[in-house]
Formats: C-alpha cells, sequence, structure tokens
C-alpha cells in the first residue's frame, strides 16, 4: 500500500500542471505523456477484475479497487486502454491516499487546466466523470 499522501489533492493538481505546461499544448505529446503515465500504472491483480469493480460508462473497461486505513482511501485501479489507464492513473494520484473529507471537497481543476476535454474528446471525457463519480461514491459510502 502506498504511504499517505503528504500532498494536498491541490498541491498535486499543480504539479500535474505544470508537467503538462512542459509540453505546450502539443496534442501529440501530451496523448503520448498520458500514454506513458498509464504504462507506470501498477496492474492490478486479475482477481480484482471483476464486474463488481468495474465502473459503469466508461468507453474503455476500467476496475476499480480500494482499502481503507484510518480515515483515508488508497485506490487501485487498471483499464484495458493505454490513454485510459493514464487518465485513472492521473485520477488516482490526486486522491489515493487523501483523507475521506479532501477526497469529497476536492475540486479536480487539473483536468481543465491542462485541456484534457480537447485532449481525450467527449465520450472519454464522460468516462472520466464517471471515473471521478465513483471515486467519490466510494468516499460518500465512508
Amino acid at each position: 500500500m502506498v504511504a499517505h499522501n503528504m500532498l494536498s489533492p491541490e498541491a498535486i493538481q499543480e504539479e500535474i500542471i505544470q508537467e503538462f505546461q512542459f509540453l505546450e499544448g502539443d496534442r501529440e505529446a501530451m496523448l503520448h505523456y498520458l500514454i506513458e503515465i498509464g504504462e507506470k500504472l501498477p496492474p492490478l491483480e486479475d482477481i480484482h477484475k471483476t464486474e463488481q469493480n468495474r465502473i459503469p460508462g466508461c468507453m474503455s473497461t476500467v476496475w476499480l479497487t480500494y482499502k481503507q486505513q484510518d480515515n483515508r482511501l488508497f485506490f487501485e485501479a487498471d483499464s484495458n486502454t493505454s490513454i485510459t489507464k493514464g487518465l485513472i492513473s492521473l485520477l488516482l494520484r490526486v486522491l489515493s491516499g487523501q483523507r475521506i473529507e479532501a477526497i469529497l471537497a476536492t475540486n479536480l481543476y487539473f483536468v481543465e487546466k491542462i485541456g484534457m476535454h480537447q485532449l481525450i474528446g467527449s465520450q472519454r471525457s464522460s468516462g472520466f466523470a464517471n471515473m471521478v463519480k465513483q471515486i467519490r461514491m466510494v468516499a460518500m459510502a465512508h
């Protein structure tokens, strides 16, 4: 399990924004970087790739599991496509390991700041919104 996230969700979002600013809006470079990020996401064990852990409403198949430790939620996820793995990886980077209240209160402004919607199109944007919704539903349940 990942160590407690010492940075706030906002500080992590600022890091992500800076990383993408370095690519200066080059769509191809940004997609390549997103795929690279996805490749670094540890694969989810097959035992967790169940219908119950699948996030509904995503074009790709996305699985999400979590563990609660104290008042923090630690998420693990995987997808069958590289770009989607990159997207869920960014989301987990910001929210996994955070306190439940922080997960519920965080405004995910990095999405707009890095121009993600122009980058991934409307179907993937809708899937990304479903990933966020699923994580928040888990947090609300705790």
